[in-house]
């Protein structure tokens, strides 16, 4: 059930009567249907009434009309506006461009513009790699969608995927001075969209896909690489795989076990989880088991996409079939990037003793994490409201600074390792079963990454 939050939040502009009781009238209208009050303004007083900024987090759009009307209930009470602060962020969007050099006068014009800059053009085009010292593309990734799978919403398209672009911009910005510009592309072409972004990299040192939904992000980004001599990082994928790695080498230091000797069962085998399962082999577990809509991955299975093809070749080496529940009897791990609901307390007492539990489906996990709690050791989920929240910008932001630091052409496995090193090793000395992943406000993650990512750039460059 959604939980009162900051996503969520209004403020109520209301005419009260300017009598003592006024203040606990209204709030306590407010806590009778569940809202959860952050702010009371008094923002006119007059003799005859007095006019209320009451601002709450609410669970719902229902829940905030629940909220008006519980107000506009009250003797003398009439409520003049209801503000989404989610949406009042948002206005005008979240981005704008800001010039690094100064525009005063005649000769700073003739300095960033004609008829200086064409001494500049000529000298990248006589040495195209001058671009990344002399432009913007030293520092410059963009945030490319086709909108086709945008955070739980599905297929919405180029335009109302655009918020979340601007705001993985903003985080880029925020933890690791990157700029980051989006790029929401209105076709869902698979050549189309590699020729466009084709086109439009030599503005940028990185490309960060976004959203794309699979199979077709594999191709995408496995053509791109091949194609570009910039890095190219598929969020989804990777951004996930590194926070999922991190906090699993730590939730396996809490209970005390050896990842090569773990029986891990991954659910979901779409973007997120096919990376996980790629890191995963990289450390040698004892199995690895898939899951998706139609049970266990296997190779006797008809009909598998490339990508659930090779799933199937390297995992499940006992060839077991079933269910969801059929994998987890006997697991030591359990990592989901799937949907909600798909197990109860009675299938983690399956599991082996002190299980490891990463609910990660958004925004209802595949397992109560309360419920989930009743017989595993540790449990983490995508969620901001429960402990050990997996979530992507522990990892993309220093992963890009490493990246343009180290001017990297490509980013492979070993630098996306060091980068859930470097994650993990921030909270290292710090581990309990509540806390296996830094917050995500926490200064040191991201120059962490970025140092990570750099030097196993580098020593790929020179190796």
């Amino acid at each position: 059930m959604p939980v009162p939050g900051p996503g969520y939040s209004i403020t109520v502009r209301v005419d009260a009567p300017p009598s003592a009781s006024a203040a606990g009238d209204l709030t306590t209208a407010v806590g009778k249907v569940g809202g959860v009050l952050t702010a009371f303004d008094v923002v006119e007083s007059h003799a005859d009434a007095i006019v209320v900024d009451i601002t709450a987090n609410v669970a719902s759009a229902d829940h905030a009309d629940d909220i008006t009307s519980a107000l506009n209930a009250l003797p003398g009470v009439e409520v003049r506006k209801v503000s989404d602060r989610t949406f009042l962020m948002h206005l005008g969007g979240k981005l704008e461009v800001s010039p690094k050099v100064a525009l005063r006068n005649r000769d700073d014009l003739s300095r960033a513009y004609t008829p200086g800059v064409a001494r500049v053009c000529q000298a990248i085009a006589a040495n195209p790699e001058d671009a990344r010292r002399l432009t913007i593309k030293r520092n410059t990734v963009a945030v490319v969608t086709d909108g086709s799978a945008v955070l739980g919403l599905g297929n919405i398209g180029p335009g109302a995927a655009l918020p979340v672009m601007e705001g993985k911009a903003a985080l880029f910005k925020k933890f690791a001075g990157v700029d980051a510009w989006p790029v929401c592309l209105d076709t869902q072409d698979t050549e189309e969209i590699i020729r466009t972004v084709r086109a439009l990299a030599p503005v940028y040192a990185g490309i960060n896909l976004e959203d794309i939904a699979a199979p077709r992000c594999f191709e995408i980004e496995a053509r791109l690489r091949e194609q570009l001599d910039i890095p190219v990082f598929h969020d989804d994928q990777h951004g996930t795989a590194i926070v999922v790695m991190a906090a699993l080498r730590n939730a396996l230091r809490v209970v005390d076990k050896d990842i090569e000797n773990c029986r891990v069962v991954v659910s979901g085998v779409g973007a997120a989880g096919s990376a996980i399962i790629r890191l995963l082999l990289r450390k040698n577990p004892a199995d690895v088991v898939a899951v998706d809509i139609d049970g266990i991955v296997h190779t006797g299975r008809d009909g598998m996409d490339p990508n659930l093809r090779w799933v199937a070749e390297h995992t499940n080496a006992e060839g077991k079939t079933g269910t969801l529940h059929d994998a987890l009897a006997g697991a030591d791990v359990f990592i989901g990037v799937s949907a909600p609901n798909l197990f109860g307390a009675e299938q983690v007492a399956t599991m082996n003793d002190d299980p490891v539990v990463f609910a990660l489906a958004n925004p209802d996990p595949e397992i109560d994490p309360i419920e989930a709690q009743q017989h595993a050791a540790v449990v983490a989920t995508g969620r901001s409201d429960y402990p050990n929240q997996i979530n992507n910008v522990l990892a993309f932001p220093g992963v890009f600074r490493g990246l343009l630091d180290a001017q990297a052409r490509d980013i492979d496995d070993d630098m996306l390792l060091a980068a859930a090193n470097a994650v993990a090793d921030v909270v290292y000395d710090r581990l309990n079963a509540s806390f296996i992943v830094p917050s995500v406000f926490d200064a040191a993650v991201a120059p962490a990454v970025a140092e990570a990512v750099r030097s196993a750039a580098v020593a790929e460059t020179k190796g």
